[in-house]
């Protein structure tokens, strides 16, 4: 794009990548991945909160690359639980586990829950931080409901037990575009995308 501003996503996923070059459509900035770039550090998420941990990782990518930095940090919260998983999402059946794992000891944990008090929310928190330490947060949450078993093939984690609030079917039964559209991370990046416009202009 003549004339972006290159911007650095936290992230070594393309498909996340794409997923917010779509989102901030139309803005003068182009999207790199941190696969884009050589050399690129891991960062540990050490934080108690989603916003926490995305405060970290784009703070500390903006830092190394020179660029300004989107980061995001999501996870399951059930109220059954305590919240729980949370920031240990990724984590919840210990360090390397699989999404398989997670799911069965998060079905586990809700099986004597009654269908009615499965709530739950998928929340995402995202910062823009710049190489000069200034940040811009947003923060969403998807509401749905856990079913006591998984349904469909698509989505990652969690996906094929929850069922977002007017939906009758997982978000693991529908298509990447209409889970995207509708996903707290879309809701909490153009939430975020003013800030992200009016740094590119100020850039």
């Amino acid at each position: 794009m003549t004339g972006a501003t290159r911007v650095l996503v936290a992230t070594t996923n393309p498909g996340k990548v794409r997923e917010l070059a779509a989102i901030l459509a139309g803005l003068p900035v182009e999207l790199v991945g941190l696969g884009d770039l050589d050399g690129a550090p891991e960062v540990e998420e050490t934080g108690a909160t989603f916003m926490a941990n995305a405060l970290l990782k784009a703070r500390a990518y903006a830092a190394w690359s020179g660029l300004a930095a989107l980061a995001d940090d999501s996870g399951l919260e059930v109220d059954a639980l305590g919240g729980a998983p949370g920031v240990y999402s990724a984590r919840y059946a210990g360090p390397g586990a699989s999404d398989a794992d997670n799911l069965a000891k998060l079905l586990g944990a809700i099986a004597a829950v009654p269908a009615a008090e499965r709530t739950a929310r998928f929340r995402c928190a995202a910062v823009l931080a710049d190489p000069g330490g200034r940040t811009w947060e947003a923060e969403a949450a998807w509401e749905g409901r856990l079913l006591d078993a998984p349904r469909g093939d698509g989505g990652f984690g969690y996906d094929p037990v929850f069922v977002p609030d007017g939906w009758d079917r997982t978000s693991a039964e529908v298509d990447a575009a209409t889970k995207n559209a509708a996903s707290h991370r879309a809701m909490a990046f153009a939430a975020l995308r003013p800030a992200v416009e009016a740094w590119a202009a100020g850039a």
